[in-house]
Parts: structure tokens; C-alpha cells; sequence
């Protein structure tokens, strides 16, 4: 790593070399991307990443004529998401060309990250073992669904599987409806930053004692920490139910129906439910004995629910968000769409959406993320990457010539084109 006096960005002069696919390693990388790491994406000649065919939507690409190639249905909106600030390389890791030009990049890297199920990567002679040979001080990184141990370590998983086995699909969901999985890949997401979180302990480490690491860790384990509520209740002898958007231990926390749309209200202590009920003019619900005190509310939920949306629904979410929030200060807010969550004037004003050239598309979208350092820069500077188009530059760049680039084409380790 570069002298600390002469770092701009947080992880300036760190490689990465990220031979993951979809969101569990993906959005690992992009975070240390994100931290000005030079994130080289290993992809698969001529496919690449499955993510780059997730879809629809898709956004065309017609006309494009640029190095690296674009999936034949277009650019993925979901793979940028995941890969902003990236450069693309593809290698043939069944040739041994392209594993020893592999092998290459890591004697130079820093970080080596993978999401193989168990056993693949030590079939394709890239596991820790392999990879420190070439670099004893590298901070290698293994994700899979359940881990390497265990009864379950050979199962495949997805997050939707995860899910399930995680406890959070049990808790999704309508009060006595059927389990809901969570909209977002949660636990793809969950475990993408509890290896980012590995990663830049493990190079902390190695500043300290020059030492390099393995982290292994599975998305069953990196859920769990995150049931929290849930757990405490099992720890305590009860069964965590579904409740739709109430909360186990506080109340009122949930969503309301207003005239036309849905308002969060949590009030997480008793001053703020004694100022909500007289914001509304229920001050005679601080009378009744049934919502006297945070537990007693939850005890009676129901009937907490009852009397706040006969309130609520007789005036618009706008028109609730004004006076509660703004003009009482009270915690309220809208249940926004996707597009609202995005654009909305408050996620303008902190720069949360970007914009930065693709390639192939012209300007695009991108979503920054959230950390602001007073120190140093952060943030992505580049758009995610076509397939390959960067295999050129990054094998230059390790010292390959002119005419060794050319007899890896020849002999199948990258595209021939």
C-alpha cells in the first residue's frame, strides 16, 4: 500500500482481483471500489458475469464499436448497479495460459476474492493455497452460501434461499399471511458487506505485521447477526411471528394508510407518542389505559392501529408529512417508490444519484454511496465495464508484450478479438 501522506482516496493503490459473479462478491468489490481500489473484474470469455444477463429492462446498444463486447440483448441496468468503478479482463482460467496470466496478476494484487462453491476453486487451482504462492501477502477472500464446514457446506444457494434458512422470510410478511422474501437481495447484500468489512480489516492487518489473510465466510452466517429483535425474542422463549410493517417491541412503529397512499410513524419513546397524539388532537388516547405505555401498546396493537388510521385517513401523506414532520418535528414519513426513493429532493441535495459516461450508452445513472470522509475522496469515477474491455490495458500493465498478448489469443487464454 502507498505512504498514508500521499493517499487522495482511502484504498488508493490497492488491487483487487474479483473473479465473483452476481451481488455477494460483486457488491463486496464495489465498495472497495468505491474507495478508489482498482477493482479488475476476471470474467468468463464471451459471457462474462451472469448479472450482465439479468434482466429485462435491458438498455440497447446499437452502434457501439468500442473494445470489449456487450450481451446481445443490451447493457443491464442491475449489473451497473453492482460494478460501477470496475475494469473488465477475461480470461480462460481452463487454459493454463490464462490461469498463469492469472497467476500473474495476483503476485501484483492485494486483495483476491472469489464466490466459488466449496471444492471450485481448488479444481481450477485458484484457491488460497494456489494464489499464495504467487503472493504470500495477499488478503484472499472465499464467500459461498452456507460456509465450508457443516452438513449443508456443498449446497448451492441463492439469496432467495438464504432467505428461507436465515429466519427473515419467517418474519416477512402479513400478520398470519404466508412467508414474503424481502425485496431486495438482503442477504446477498448482508454478506457483500461483512466481506468488504473482512477485507479492510485484514489489509489493516497486514499494514501492521506485513501478513497476509484467508476470510471465509458463508450468507447463512452473515445473516443471523442481523435478526436482532428476533433473536432476542427466541433467546427469551418466544416464537418471532410475521406483523406486516408493526414492530415486535415498539409501538406505535408502522406503516399507516392515509388518504392516499401509506405514512411510517415510529415513535421510539413515550415523549414522542405523548407529542404525536396531541399533533393529531388524540390527546384522549393518553387517557386510555391500553396505550399508557410502550408495552401496554404493543399488548394492544391492534387496537392502536384501529384508532391512528381512522386519523390518518382523512388527509393525504403529504399533507401528514407537513405538519408532523416538519412542523412538529415528529418521526413521520412517506412510503416512496423506487423512483421517488431515488429522486426525491433530499437524496438531490446529498448527490446520492450521479451521472457518469458509459462507454456504450452514453451518460447513465449511478448510485453513490454513503460514506463521506472529511479527509480524503470517495465515490466511483468510472461506469461499470463492458465485458473485456479492459484485458489489454491490465495484461500491459503486468508487463505482457505486444506479442505475448497475441499468443494468449492464439492459444484460447483470452478472446480473439
Amino acid at each position: 500500500m502507498p505512504d498514508s501522506s500521499s493517499v487522495d482516496r482511502l484504498l488508493d493503490g490497492v488491487t483487487v482481483l474479483d473473479l465473483t459473479t452476481y451481488v455477494t462478491g460483486g457488491f463486496a468489490t464495489l465498495m472497495l471500489a468505491n474507495q478508489g481500489a482498482d477493482v479488475i473484474k476476471v470474467e468468463r470469455p464471451d459471457i462474462g458475469d451472469d448479472s450482465r444477463h439479468s434482466g429485462p429492462p435491458f438498455i440497447s446498444t446499437e452502434g457501439y464499436e468500442g473494445p470489449g463486447i456487450t450481451p446481445a440483448e443490451g447493457e443491464s441496468p442491475y449489473f451497473w448497479t453492482v460494478n460501477y468503478g470496475k475494469r473488465s479482463i477475461e480470461l480462460n482460467l481452463k487454459s493454463d495460459e490464462g490461469k498463469q496470466a492469472l497467476y500473474d496478476l495476483a503476485a501484483e494484487a492485494d486483495v483476491f476474492v472469489e464466490n466459488y462453491r466449496p471444492g471450485t476453486a481448488e479444481r481450477l487451482d485458484v484457491a488460497y493455497d494456489d494464489i499464495r504462492e504467487h503472493n504470500d501477502s495477499i488478503v484472499y477472500c472465499s464467500i459461498s452460501a452456507f460456509g465450508e464446514t457443516g452438513p449443508w457446506h456443498e449446497r448451492p444457494g441463492y439469496d432467495l434461499l438464504v432467505q428461507g434458512t436465515s429466519g427473515i422470510m419467517s418474519v416477512t410478511g402479513p400478520e398470519g399471511g404466508d412467508p414474503v422474501k424481502v425485496g431486495l437481495p438482503e442477504t446477498d447484500l448482508i454478506t457483500a458487506m461483512w466481506a468488504a468489512f473482512g477485507v479492510m480489516g485484514a489489509l489493516f492487518r497486514r499494514e501492521m505485521t506485513g501478513e497476509g489473510d484467508r476470510i471465509e465466510l458463508g450468507m447463512h452466517d452473515s445473516a443471523l447477526p442481523w435478526l436482532t429483535k428476533q433473536a432476542g425474542a427466541v433467546f427469551a422463549g418466544e416464537e418471532p411471528k410475521r406483523m406486516g410493517t408493526k414492530d415486535p417491541v415498539i409501538a406505535p412503529y408502522q406503516a399507516y394508510r392515509t388518504a392516499d397512499g401509506f405514512l411510517n410513524v415510529g415513535c421510539g419513546n413515550q415523549k414522542l407518542w405523548e407529542e404525536l397524539c396531541r399533533a393529531i388532537g388524540r390527546e384522549d388516547l393518553l387517557e386510555d389505559s391500553r396505550f399508557e405505555t410502550n408495552g401496554s401498546r404493543v399488548e394492544h396493537m391492534d387496537e392502536l392501529e384501529e384508532e391512528l388510521t381512522a386519523v390518518f385517513e382523512q388527509r393525504p401523506t403529504e399533507d401528514w408529512v407537513e405538519l408532523l414532520a416538519e412542523e412538529e418535528g415528529l418521526p413521520v414519513g412517506p412510503v416512496m417508490d423506487v423512483e421517488d426513493a431515488l429522486y426525491n429532493e433530499q437524496a438531490q441535495a446529498r448527490g446520492d444519484v450521479v451521472e457518469l459516461e458509459h462507454p456504450a450508452v452514453g451518460e447513465i445513472p449511478v448510485i453513490e454511496h454513503p460514506l463521506n470522509f472529511e479527509q480524503i475522496e470517495s465515490g466511483f469515477t468510472t461506469a461499470a465495464p463492458m465485458l473485456g474491455e479492459d484485458t489489454i490495458d491490465v495484461l500491459s500493465e503486468a508487463g505482457y508484450s505486444a506479442e505475448e498478448i497475441a499468443r494468449l489469443r492464439e492459444l484460447g487464454a483470452i478472446p480473439d478479438r
